[in-house]
């Protein structure tokens, strides 16, 4: 096996690396200068003022393109081995939603999952109904729909 070249970088570079950097200054502060009737959130009022307006700042949330409840059918999962129904039934899940949805990625949702093997390997339900949702990047979630 070949071993790694290591670059070698000198100190002197480096102290210049770092005196090119801007390094923000933090104060020191010791729990010693907080009188006893003093909480530390006081303390810190303005630190917390500045992160509750930071949080204020929702981003906006992705914007759904299209929305549609389908009915899928799962009984061509009883096909074959008892022990692969639940398996098969969620790649026909998949599927379903890749020949309808065209997606980039595709999400099912856990409580899809859940549902489709909520009674085992071997007895996946029929059908079952699924509520897909597509934003703008292409990402289609599979939610349940009852």
């Amino acid at each position: 096996m070949a071993k790694k070249k290591s670059k070698e970088i000198s100190l002197d570079d480096l102290e210049e690396e770092l005196a090119e950097e801007e390094i923000e200054e933090i104060d020191e502060f010791s729990l010693d200068e907080v009188s006893e009737g003093e909480e530390v959130s006081e303390v810190f009022e303005e630190e917390l003022e500045g992160l509750e307006e930071i949080e204020g700042e929702k981003p906006p949330e992705e914007e759904i393109i299209d929305e549609r409840i389908y009915v899928i059918p799962l009984a061509k999962a009883r096909n074959g081995p008892r022990n692969k129904r639940a398996k098969k039934a969620v790649r026909y899940l998949r599927e379903f939603m890749e020949r309808h949805f065209k997606p980039e990625s595709l999400v099912i949702s856990q409580e899809v999952n859940e549902k489709i093997w909520s009674r085992g390997i071997q007895k996946p339900p029929r059908k079952i109904k699924i509520r897909a949702t597509k934003n703008i990047d292409g990402l289609v979630v599979c939610y349940l729909a009852e």
